[in-house]
């Protein structure tokens, strides 16, 4: 269950992160701030390689 939670961070930070670049750099893709974006998808990234790291392989 914690290795499901850790991908689907890892996944939303990967995209948030790449939104985030892209309107920052260019243009604007959705209506939030980028700046935000880039900062959550971070933050979302960075704890789901955490997690992922943290856990062990098997299943509890």
């Amino acid at each position: 269950m914690i290795k499901i939670l850790g991908f689907i961070l890892t996944a939303v930070g990967m995209v948030s992160l790449i939104l985030g670049i892209i309107g920052i750099f260019g243009s604007n893709l959705v209506t939030i701030s980028p700046w935000a974006l880039a900062i959550l998808g971070l933050i979302f990234f960075s704890s789901g390689i955490g997690i992922l790291k943290r856990r062990k392989d098997t299943d509890e």
